[in-house]
């Protein structure tokens, strides 16, 4: 299973990033890689530090695993092991989905100065942020494949990066640009997972 888990972080990193990446510069002739910004230490920082360590700490927990330095006694059931790559799957699928639906709205990071076009199509008639929610999924599916504390720290540092950018970063910067468009947008729909997470009327 961790063998399987390492492909799929793998699989994950070329689709979700590289190609989008690549596909992004081909058609706007920018990547969409904004980055992290924020001085040191910072909320916009320490999201983006999240991000990284949780992106990092996959690929560590499948090498840890597989040397034997951090391993897990749990066994998992052939039920689990189907759960665990349809979490995978759908976490995917979903974020490529929602990457395609963005166009060229689709960026890593925020760009104060850029007004891209708010997307409200798609996954995001569901959520408002439907790449971060399949993220999730996906990063729960890895996790139960490789069940160590070292996966599941990751899993948590993926959320608490993730509603860091999205709270502190993300909204606020969505809220200027878009005044009541958003705010009408993000009363209706929920952040993360349908109807929970919604603002309320300002």
């Amino acid at each position: 299973m961790t063998i399987l888990a390492l492909v799929g972080w793998v699989l994950f990193l070329l689709l979700a990033f590289v190609l989008r990446s690549v596909m992004q510069y081909r058609a706007t002739g920018k990547t969409g890689f904004v980055g992290v910004h924020g001085r040191p230490l910072s909320a916009a920082w320490w999201g983006g530090f999240l991000f990284v360590l949780a992106t990092i700490g996959c690929p560590i927990a499948c090498a840890l695993d597989l040397l034997g330095m951090v391993t897990s006694s749990v066994r998992l059931s052939p039920i689990m092991q189907w759960l665990a790559m349809a979490l995978y799957g759908i976490g995917l699928l979903g974020t490529l989905w929602a990457q395609v639906t963005m166009g060229a709205s689709w960026r890593i990071g925020v760009d104060p100065s850029a007004k891209t076009q708010l997307v409200t199509r798609g996954p995001f008639g569901w959520v408002r942020n439907p790449i971060f929610s399949c993220m999730m999924v996906l990063a729960l599916g890895l996790a139960i494949l490789v069940p160590t504390w070292m996966s599941w720290l990751s899993v948590l540092a993926l959320f608490v990066g993730l509603q860091i950018q999205v709270r502190i970063i993300e909204e606020p910067y969505l809220l200027r640009t878009h005044g009541d468009s958003y705010q009408r947008y993000a009363q209706s729909t929920g952040r993360f997972v349908p109807g929970i997470g919604r603002l309320h009327a300002q």
